[in-house]
């Protein structure tokens, strides 16, 4: 599978030593718990802390969690423009360094808008972080170790997620501050780890070809489609699952901590998976059953089959929020197999409509949670209904893809 990806970063200059290459790798992959695991995916487990402290109320907080994806959405579409207007490297350092005092300034709620700013500041950070850390360390890694070194740089996403949910319980005992406060230091610590591991040289420009056959654009502007609807139909979960445990369910935050590590675990592997699935079906056929798979595990909090089901839907649902990421990058390559030059482009695309979906997502089911009076079971259906659509649009693409192949 791999093979078929490596197209997608540009052929490295000499690559680094392998004692650089080892703390690139460590960088990038601090970046990614950082910027996403900790920065983005924190939040979900403090969510209902933060409405029992009386901090805010239950809309407001989700209101907050939109900021972030909002930020995100900003840092994914300005942070290459900012890099070339500094330096990677610099972008790189001081976003990790706005992550952490981020969590610094979480801890004392002054107002409504302070809350706001800040949070929005951290999930610019995570999106920088996130199209800035892997291109930067697998351009300069050799061809034959970009499958390692990428997987352990997105592994930080799911020990994020998971340490998240293990850490913010622990440090909720000294108080909803002190938990802020220590999300900031480890932040910080993991900051200066990455520090000098970061690659200073620039990365090589990518080789372009050309091809007669013009690319399916209708193929790919759907398969757009459908990553942003994935990105919505994630929302219920990454952002109301914890609290759904902890007060809608009535379980407390222990347990809804706990259904956040094992959300985490899922993402740790999900990667890995989805891209064993990928080698032996082909990543069209893959990424089409992952929907149907994802709507199903989506809707289970509705259904009230048990602890059991909501444990193997929380799993599920964490597996292809990363395990999606090489589903996609592999259709790309899929679809745009005689077109290399365009995938960076593609691939950019496709982040950006990620982004944008999901922070709408995030802020019309808050709406939606506060109009309905917290009725979670909206959430999840709407969430289940993104991923059916996307599996609509996926078939029907599908099939004018064959009609128009059959006509030439």
């Amino acid at each position: 599978m791999m093979n078929r990806l490596n197209t997608t970063i540009a052929n490295a200059q000499p690559a680094l030593r392998p004692a650089s290459a080892g703390w690139a790798t460590v960088a990038g992959f601090a970046a990614s718990l950082v910027g996403i695991g900790l920065a983005r995916f924190a939040y979900t487990p403090l969510l209902p802390a933060i409405i029992g402290a009386h901090w805010f109320d239950p809309s407001k907080a989700a209101y907050l969690g939109a900021a972030n994806l909002a930020g995100y959405l900003g840092g994914a579409i300005f942070g290459r423009s900012a890099a070339a207007k500094t330096s990677t490297v610099f972008m790189l350092r001081a976003m990790m360094l706005l992550a952490s005092v981020a969590f610094f300034a979480c801890a004392y709620p002054v107002s409504f808008a302070w809350f706001f700013v800040w949070r929005f500041l951290s999930g610019t950070a995570g999106g920088a972080l996130m199209v800035l850390a892997a291109p930067t360390v697998l351009a300069h890694v050799p061809p034959s170790r970009r499958g390692l070194v990428a997987g352990v740089i997105f592994m930080g996403v799911g020990v994020g997620i998971a340490l998240s949910g293990t850490l913010v319980p622990l440090l909720l005992q000294q108080g909803l501050g002190e938990t802020w406060l220590g999300l900031g230091l480890i932040s910080l610590l993991l900051t200066a780890l990455a520090w000098r591991g970061w690659p200073k040289d620039p990365a090589p420009a990518a080789e372009t070809t050309h091809h007669p056959r013009p690319a399916r654009n209708g193929t790919l502007k759907a398969l757009y489609i459908e990553y942003a609807l994935n990105a919505a139909g994630w929302v219920p979960h990454m952002i109301f699952l914890v609290d759904f445990v902890a007060r809608g369910r009535g379980e407390g935050l222990q347990v809804g901590a706990q259904f956040w590590v094992l959300f985490g675990i899922g993402a740790t592997v999900g990667p890995l998976l989805a891209g064993a699935l990928a080698d032996r079906i082909g990543f069209g056929r893959a990424l089409r059953l992952s929907f149907i798979v994802e709507a199903f595990a989506v809707i289970i909090p509705v259904l009230g089959l048990g602890a059991g089901w909501l444990m193997a839907s929380s799993v599920v649902v964490g597996a292809f929020v990363t395990g999606t990421v090489p589903l996609v990058l592999g259709r790309v390559h899929e679809i745009l197999a005689h077109h290399p030059a365009q995938h960076s482009s593609a691939w950019q695309t496709a982040t950006v409509g990620f982004a944008l979906f999901q922070a709408v997502a995030t802020y019309g089911l808050s709406f939606l949670f506060s109009y309905s009076d917290g009725n979670y079971s909206v959430l999840f259906m709407m969430g289940t209904a993104a991923m059916l659509l996307a599996f609509v649009i996926d078939v029907l693409a599908g099939a004018k893809s064959s009609s128009d192949s059959r006509s030439l």
